[in-house]
């Protein structure tokens, strides 16, 4: 449906401008030049994008084929290097943006996949590759261990979502309601694990020796 697909497209595209901001914030808090932070720009914004539509044969993948995916990150990416200083200002600033990036591009990843007819569990396990990826990528470059592999519910919030809208569909619910809901549960996710320090269990070293 075109609808549908309006606002996969509208989701991604929101979800790019805000992954292209905790990119680029992270980018800028290394001090890494204007190239620096355009590429980490980039690279949070649609890795997980493009790994998603590489997996479900959407080639070329959005990212590449569509110039206002790299717009978007790149627009993100100059305004976070002009204007640090004021993004700074707000709490946790880049852990709120990739909160809302993980957020949008979890359940418009499980959309697109489904749309591609991948079963509900596949489909719900890429819009979580979707809402990762980007994040994954950007740690990688700057030398850090992933948020997804040491941080609070941030996988599990994106797969979250994700069943959201894949269990939506099997219910016949409307799409954009139940892409809404699953936005708003992993985004709330993520803050409320943020605030409260909500993880998962951690290895016990002392019984690892």
């Amino acid at each position: 449906m075109p609808t549908i697909k309006t606002l996969v497209l509208v989701l991604d595209l929101c979800g790019t401008f805000v992954f292209a901001l905790s990119g680029a914030l992270a980018a800028v808090r290394r001090r890494l030049d204007l190239f620096g932070v355009l590429v980490l720009s980039f690279a949070a914004a649609n890795s997980g994008g493009i790994a998603r539509d590489l997996l479900i044969g959407a080639v070329p993948p959005a990212a590449i084929g569509d110039w206002r995916y790299l717009a978007a990150a790149l627009c993100a990416g100059v305004l976070t290097f002009r204007w640090a200083p004021l993004i700074e200002k707000l709490q946790n600033p880049v852990r709120l943006f990739d909160a809302a990036g993980l957020a949008l591009f979890a359940v418009a990843g499980a959309q697109k996949a489904l749309a591609f007819g991948l079963n509900p569990v596949m489909a719900a396990l890429l819009g979580m590759l979707t809402g990762i990826g980007g994040g994954m990528l950007r740690d990688v470059l700057l030398a850090d261990v992933p948020l997804v592999l040491r941080s609070d519910l941030y996988a599990v919030a994106a797969l979250a979502g994700a069943a959201v809208v894949v269990a939506g569909a099997a219910l016949g619910l409307p799409s954009a309601a139940t892409m809404i809901g699953g936005a708003a549960l992993c985004f709330g996710l993520r803050v409320l694990a943020i605030r409260r320090g909500w993880q998962l269990p951690v290895a016990d070293r002392d019984r690892a020796r």
